[in-house]
């Protein structure tokens, strides 16, 4: 490639033919989540009444890939391979030496990097005969992609979207309808979990994977689909991080550091892992940087132990970072970030020093969201906008040390229909939100009890 090239791009039969699975490539035994019943370690048979079996045995397996279904690959080539971007009026404005790449997953149906689990979770239920998934969604993005994918394979489909995404993002409402999906106000009067959660109007995502969860538990033919946090999300995910590494051979550099927003960690481990693995295998060296919100800081603040995944207690409690399963995030307008909990893949990396955690304020966020459009000519929505600040931060470390760093961030998706919450910033009307600690001491003070200690 000439050095002035500006966008890496592949070709179709680069699509990974794989999924990468780092957790056999990691020290030591994982932790198993636990029944919330017994208190004893959860097996696939915990899991076998809301999840496809396929995606159970991808939660718990051992291999180090993971093929990848010939029908999934194929519906991929709607949009994959993305591309990768060097954002050299960025540099410019920065005026700083380092080199800034991003990978940007704005291009697929619904603007994000959903799908790119969205289609084998919908597959995989299909094939099992199941007739209908349930979840939940925060910003509105998992939603519309998981309504998109159940189309593809002839699925019904039931989201519970956190109210005050609901409330501010009208538009992705009306993507997840257009896809034909049915979606609800959480929390709703339609379960006991939202009935329970009616002082909490704005909602949360622990909030509205309990009413999914409940909806999915009622039926035979209804499974639940999860949009982060569990493996085998990250792992579908991967394909990003795989398809960053030949883009980045193209460029001929390889990154000091990777950047990625982080709420449940399905973003931040698919751009990760596969430059991950190369850390532990071969001996090299990139740092990796988690980018949260400080109004919800689980990896930053939070406590690293057992918990439930939800408000309401359904799920297996899992060893994560988390802030309180009830804990409900200030309505901060990264709405796809305000989960009180962590992959607990990425909990463990985290906890074993090989990912650094750093939160940035709302206000932060969105001059450096602002900064990248006026510069990149591309509106990132409010989740990645903590990863360009960091990034920015980097750069601008880069300036001061006189080095030539070499930094990959992951642009998950556009901010089309966010625009509203960048009227509020434009208007002077976000807050800077911070997490107290009181309210992390009160949250600590309702972790289950009767739990192995971490």
């Amino acid at each position: 490639m000439s050095d002035d090239t500006t966008k890496y791009l592949l070709t179709e039969d680069k699509i990974p033919t794989h999924w990468i699975n780092i957790a056999p490539d990691l020290p030591g035994e994982p932790l198993p989540p636990l029944n919330p019943a017994t208190k004893e370690p959860a097996g696939p048979e915990d899991f076998l009444g809301i999840f496809a079996e396929e995606l159970i045995m991808q939660e718990v397996s051992q291999e180090p890939e993971i093929e990848i279904p010939e029908e999934v690959r194929e519906v991929y080539k709607l949009w994959r391979p993305t591309p990768l971007y060097r954002a050299r009026r960025l540099e410019k404005a920065l005026d700083t030496p380092a080199h800034i790449y991003f990978k940007y997953e704005g291009v697929s149906p619904t603007g994000s990097h959903k799908p790119n689990t969205a289609v084998p979770q919908a597959f995989a239920n299909a094939k099992a005969g199941i007739k209908k998934l349930t979840t939940e969604t925060g910003a509105g993005q998992w939603g519309s992609s998981l309504a998109f994918a159940c189309g593809l394979f002839d699925l019904e489909c039931e989201v519970f979207m956190v109210g005050s995404s609901y409330d501010s993002k009208p538009y992705r409402r009306s993507m997840i309808e257009t896809f034909g999906a049915t979606v609800h106000r959480s929390p709703s009067d339609l379960t006991e979990a939202g009935r329970a959660n009616a002082q909490h109007p704005t909602g949360s995502l622990g909030i509205a994977i309990s009413e999914a969860v409940e909806i999915a538990a009622q039926s035979p033919d209804v499974n639940y689909a999860l949009g982060s946090v569990l493996s085998h999300v990250i792992l579908h995910q991967t394909i990003i991080g795989q398809e960053s590494i030949l883009q980045m051979e193209m460029a001929g550099e390889e990154p000091d550091t990777v950047i990625a927003c982080f709420g449940g960690g399905s973003n931040f481990g698919g751009l990760t892992i596969p430059w991950l693995r190369r850390n532990i295998r071969d001996g090299a060296t990139t740092r990796f940087i988690a980018a949260e919100p400080a109004a919800c800081p689980t990896l930053t603040k939070g406590e690293y132990a057992y918990d439930f995944g939800d408000t309401q207690g359904l799920t297996p409690m899992m060893p994560m970072y988390t802030l309180g399963h009830d804990f409900v995030p200030p309505p901060v307008h990264a709405g796809g970030l305000r989960y009180h909990g962590a992959s607990p893949l990425i909990s463990a990396l985290v906890h074993g020093g090989m990912v650094e955690a750093r939160s940035v304020a709302q206000n932060d966020t969105f001059a450096a969201g602002l900064q990248f459009a006026r510069t990149e000519g591309i509106i990132p929505a409010p989740e990645p906008t903590h990863a360009i600040s960091v990034t920015i931060a980097e750069a601008e470390a880069a300036k001061q040390a006189g080095e030539e760093r070499v930094i990959l961030f992951g642009l998950c998706g556009h901010g089309n229909f966010d625009l509203a919450s960048y009227d509020a910033y434009l208007a002077g009307n976000l807050e800077n939100l911070e997490f107290s600690q009181q309210e992390m001491d009160e949250a600590m003070a309702k972790l289950p009890d009767g739990v192995p200690a971490i």
